[in-house]
């Protein structure tokens, strides 16, 4: 992915209003992060632990999300697995992920879910950059390619059903 500026991603939003753009917190180091080892930009919110963001190039473009999710209960250990990226975690690793639809689906209160990491950071699990919490990365005979071309399939997949 190229390097990103805060301007970039403000301006990229499609489910969101231009002021909830605005104030939407960006990450500060978006000029130390691993730009070659990214498929997308994806970060939580500091100071709103049930917002999460994501931003992807797409057909030349950008494209940003605003989602939610239901932080993390306390209860029994057990494990999920992110349908993008497809690496497990323990408890509170991966949460449903809902974004409102873009336009007047997303107005009228529809929205879109999927189980994604919740630290969003899939494209650093599968480089092995980051490994999970007791969590694991299956053992697979796909290339990292094949590998990384599967994760974008499965967010474009999200991202169609957002824009439908």
């Amino acid at each position: 992915m190229r390097a990103l500026t805060e301007q970039d991603v403000r301006t990229s939003f499609i489910n969101c209003s231009k002021g909830e753009a605005r104030r939407l917190a960006v990450p500060r180091d978006l000029g130390e992060l691993p730009w070659d080892d990214l498929d997308f930009l994806g970060w939580r919110d500091p100071g709103a632990p049930d917002r999460s963001y994501l931003v992807v190039e797409r057909d030349e473009r950008l494209v940003g999300v605003a989602m939610r999710f239901q932080p993390a209960q306390r209860g029994f250990l057990h494990r999920s697995m992110c349908s993008l990226c497809l690496t497990t975690h323990p408890r509170g690793g991966v949460a449903l992920m809902t974004a409102r639809k873009a336009g007047p689906a997303g107005r009228e209160g529809n929205s879109v879910g999927a189980y994604m990491c919740t630290d969003l950071a899939c494209s650093l699990y599968l480089r092995g950059r980051k490994v999970p919490e007791t969590g694991a990365r299956f053992e697979e005979s796909l290339t990292l390619d094949e590998r990384i071309a599967r994760t974008t399939g499965n967010l474009c997949a999200f991202l169609d059903k957002l824009t439908a």
